[in-house]
């Protein structure tokens, strides 16, 4: 199996940008499509984007309406989460996960413990 490690959550500003990260150890990197989630207080968990294993194909939800993007470095097992003009809609726990599966609908299979971004001023 994968282990997953979020990072780069914190207290932000609105309207500024964010990066996070999603780091792995265990099995191959490469072996694994990687997606992002998040969960905002008092609702359910929505799937954001995924990216296949070489990193040659994106897929983002609706919901992401261009101010996200995603991308991965194999050679360093990990995974980013790009996020501009931030409002305070997109306050909420982000999660990554892992698949052996490229499906979508997107199914983790291995899950991070989340990190927290909060977007006020």
């Amino acid at each position: 199996q994968v282990e997953l490690v979020e990072s780069g959550g914190g207290f932000v500003q609105p309207g500024t940008s964010l990066r996070l990260s999603c780091s792995a150890s265990g099995r191959t990197f490469s072996n694994y499509v990687l997606a992002w989630f998040r969960q905002a207080p008092g609702k359910e968990r929505e799937f954001l984007g995924l990216i296949s294993r070489r990193g040659e194909e994106t897929f983002y939800s609706d919901v992401v309406n261009g101010r996200f993007s995603i991308s991965r470095n194999n050679a360093e097992n990990t995974m980013y989460l790009y996020v501009n003009n931030l409002a305070p809609e997109d306050t909420a726990v982000y999660y990554c996960a892992a698949n052996e599966k490229f499906i979508i609908p997107f199914s983790g299979k291995y899950w991070g413990q989340g990190t927290q971004v909060t977007v006020s001023s």
